[in-house]
């Protein structure tokens, strides 16, 4: 053995100058290769010419390769869909770094005309960020206000950003920004109260959105998962824009390694809410702050920073009301005069910090920590006399119902989110990614509610007893707690070329732990998609998976009523949570019509629910019952049609049916986001003979929700709101349109991309929505459902400048 090992010196030694001279003429060149966005292009091929040199991308868009050195070195970049691109090396010596960016395959006509749309394989699509400009409607172009345009998703109203994906909650939808997920507050009881979106739409760079079927690197909802990606300036840039319900500021950055992006957005809609019925002083003012900063230490290391404040007061004084209802023939009125006021606020912060480190070619880790913090108060002290009378009648002492109320509330509530999380991604071989992570999260929740509503009509209190004064409704809560997760997952993707076509499988676990219930949970997924060789126009798709839902603080939340009807709340310590198991199948068929590209998909769902948590809706407040006392199911079939109705403008039509039933009580019941049917338009055009002048068309027909009386269930009686219908237009005018290439300006125009000056219809159609209902009884103890209208025909104006 020492023989050995002493005649390996020896080679060793004879051998280390002949390699010296075999490297010494080699040039190891390498790089990242993105595409006209900055992201990173996978599978890209990277050749030298004249040699049988070559090698592909990774996942990130890295390439390594070395070759002998020569005076001139032609290196080729090419990828299915992108130019081919050349870059030439003189003399090049050593280690050289070429990064590339490939620009997508387009034919210059009057307009970029793309040649074909890109398929989808796994449950996250993509969604054209550039859209949200040309987005018409009162959230100021926001992304939930795009997807509820999207096939199996519908919105609550105008009014919200709230979305429910395949009849599942307003809660059952994770939010993520550049790979932190996000909360939204908690006691939003309107869509008046709720103001900005917490994702600045002037900030994103792209957008990932799966409605069931995502995979296990996603964490515990039910339904749908909204991965907002914030992008990185490649230089100075700058947007500001200005309306008659708020502005925004956009500024961007990056020198050497540093690259920083801010972002300001104010709201006032106090025009928009006085187009509703009830009158009085609208005074709500949302601002919000966001920064996302990025350090490029090394080549390894990279650090960025994600911050946001949002501090949102909506103030409201009501005065008056009136609203007709009914049918022709039997047409009522009810008009409520009010005394008191509306004070509420939501005041968010939420940092994370992360750190990115690449081992080598193919293993990254990263290290987050990230913390929420929210700080909400509702008080309102609300006092009202009413009448309800046949519309048209003034007879004194003919009303059908007279009375008075009182609503009082004092709802506080802080919390704090606290989370660190390791992840790492290792990609085995450029068809072959193992991605996995582990988090701990920490939870601490105060909650200091106090509501009661006074109300009597017909000069009797309700309820009436007879020998002691009570109140319609009473509830308080008192909590402090204090809680802590684990989760962790571990996922492995394939992409492989066969001879009977491309095949992606994506097949994760996911573990989580939760310390307030002592609950372990174990979620399989899988995704499978394949774009057959003999027939590449079609991909097909297949996912499944069990997912459930860790209920969070309104979840586990326990009214217990008295013999007085008192309510407390107590917090179930029992509670599990939801679940939910996926089986959805799809297809997206390319094809080209009259010289454009176009792309139909289809997909076809069922999903077992359990363990169900029910609730009420009542205008966005979503009362639970804090048990796990029903079951269900939803199933539907979506349908989309995405491409170019005019060469460069993305538009797309989609549309649902869906059934979902839940067994309440012994009773089967549809869910309170049980939309049956849904119709969603977003289109874009523009004026062959006016090239400046823009169109853009947002519009929404959904069923109605089904609606219960006050503090009341589905399986004690329901019946369904009218449907829901809202188109929203805009025109854009290029004051100063954007400079084509080899163009530039003189002046103090040089500074300025581009100047558009907008005018926005919304609600073209003036269609009275409805929202919720407010409930009266008249002297014969009948109850009324008195609607509650949403906004009405609007008009706004906007100037937004690029510079």
């Amino acid at each position: 053995m020492h023989g050995h090992g002493l005649r390996f010196k020896i080679l060793l030694l004879l051998l280390t100058p002949l390699l010296a001279l075999l490297t010494e003429g080699q040039v190891k060149i390498h790089g990242k290769i993105t595409d006209s966005e900055g992201k990173p292009v996978e599978f890209a091929t990277v050749r030298i010419g004249g040699t049988i040199i070559g090698t592909t991308s990774g996942l990130e868009g890295d390439y390594t390769l070395s070759c002998p050195a020569a005076d001139t070195i032609h290196i080729h970049f090419s990828c299915i869909g992108y130019r081919e691109a050349t870059r030439a090396l003189i003399d090049a010596k050593g280690d050289v770094t070429l990064n590339m960016r490939l620009q997508l395959s387009t034919e210059m006509l009057q307009q970029v005309e793309v040649t074909e749309l890109k398929k989808q394989t796994g449950s996250v699509g993509k969604i054209d960020a550039t859209e949200l400009r040309k987005s018409p409607d009162v959230q100021g172009g926001s992304v939930e206000s795009l997807i509820t345009t999207m096939a199996g998703v519908t919105g609550s109203n105008e009014m919200s950003a709230q979305y429910s994906v395949r009849g599942g909650s307003y809660d059952e939808n994770s939010v993520y920004i550049n790979g932190i997920e996000v909360y939204r507050p908690q006691l939003i009881t309107s869509g008046q109260q709720e103001g900005l979106s917490i994702i600045n739409p002037d900030l994103v760079g792209s957008i990932g959105f799966s409605t069931g079927g995502f995979p296990a690197e996603y964490g515990d909802k039910m339904s749908s998962v909204l991965d907002i990606t914030y992008r990185q300036p490649q230089s100075f840039e700058g947007s500001l824009s200005a309306s008659l319900m708020g502005g925004s500021l956009t500024v961007g950055q990056a020198s050497g390694k540093f690259s920083q992006l801010h972002g300001i957005r104010y709201k006032r809609n106090s025009s928009l809410l006085g187009s509703m019925d009830t009158k009085g002083e609208y005074n709500p003012a949302f601002f919000d702050y966001q920064t996302s900063l990025t350090w490029q230490f090394s080549k390894k290391l990279k650090a960025s920073f994600l911050g946001n404040i949002g501090l949102n007061q909506y103030k409201f004084t009501p005065q008056n009301r009136t609203t007709t209802f009914g049918t022709t023939a039997d047409a009522k009125k009810f008009t409520v005069y009010f005394d008191g006021h509306e004070k509420d606020r939501f005041d968010t912060y939420f940092g994370a910090l992360s750190l990115d480190y690449r081992i080598n070619r193919g293993t990254n880790l990263q290290l987050l920590a990230s913390g929420y913090l929210t700080d909400e108060l509702v008080a309102y002290d609300i006092s009202g006399e009413y009448w309800l009378d046949q519309a048209g009648t003034s007879d004194v002492g003919g009303e059908l119902g007279v009375g008075r109320y009182h609503e009082h509330a004092r709802n506080r509530l802080k919390a704090s989110v606290l989370s660190i999380a390791l992840k790492g991604q290792s990609a085995l071989n450029p068809r072959h990614t193992l991605t996995y992570g582990i988090s701990l999260q920490s939870e601490k929740i105060m909650d200091r509610s106090r509501e009661w509503e006074l109300r009597d009509s017909a000069g009797f209190s309700l309820p009436a007893t007879g020998s002691e004064l009570r109140m319609v409704y009473n509830l308080d809560s008192r909590h402090d707690l204090s809680s802590t997760r684990l989760s962790a997952f571990a996922q492995d993707a394939w992409k492989l070329s066969t001879s009977a076509g491309f095949l992606t499988v994506n097949a994760g676990l996911r573990l989580s732990y939760w310390s307030f219930n002592r609950e372990l949970l174990l979620s399989p997924r899988l995704n499978i998609g394949f774009i057959p060789d003999k027939a590449p126009s079609w991909a097909i798709r297949f996912s499944t998976g069990l997912y459930y839902q860790s209920p969070f603080y309104k979840e586990y939340r326990m009214p217990v009523i008295d013999d007085k009807g008192n309510r407390t709340i107590l917090l179930n310590s029992g509670i599990k949570s939801q679940r939910s198991f996926h089986l959805i199948a799809g297809t997206d068929y390319t094809f080209r019509a009259l010289s454009r590209p176009f792309k139909l998909s289809g997909e076809i769902y069922y999903k077992a629910l359990s363990s169900l948590v029910p609730y009420e809706i009542d205008n966005l407040k979503i009362v639970y019952s804090g048990l796990n006392e029903s079951s269900g199911y939803a199933a539907g079939i979506d349908m989309k049609l995405f491409g170019q109705f005019v060469p460069g403008s993305d538009s797309w039509i989609s549309f649902s049916l869906m059934k979902t039933s839940e067994n309440l009580h012994g009773v089967k019941v549809p869910r309170p986001t049980d939309r049956r049917y849904s119709f969603g338009m977003f289109f874009t055009d523009y004026f062959p003979k006016f090239p400046r002048l823009k169109f853009a068309l947002r519009g929404i027909f959904m069923d109605g929700l089904p609606s219960t009386a006050p503090r009341s269930t589905r399986d004690k009686g329901y019946f369904r709101m009218p449907a829901y219908k809202r188109v929203d237009i805009g025109l854009s005018y290029a004051l100063l349109p954007e400079l084509k290439e080899g163009e530039s300006r003189s002046g103090f125009g040089r500074h300025i991309k581009s100047v558009w000056f907008g005018l926005d219809l919304f609600n073209l159609f003036d269609i009275s929505n409805v929202a919720s209902y407010y409930w009266v009884t008249d002297v014969n103890n009948i109850q009324y459902a008195v609607p509650n209208y949403l906004t009405r025909r609007q008009i706004n104006l906007r100037l937004t400048i690029d510079f």
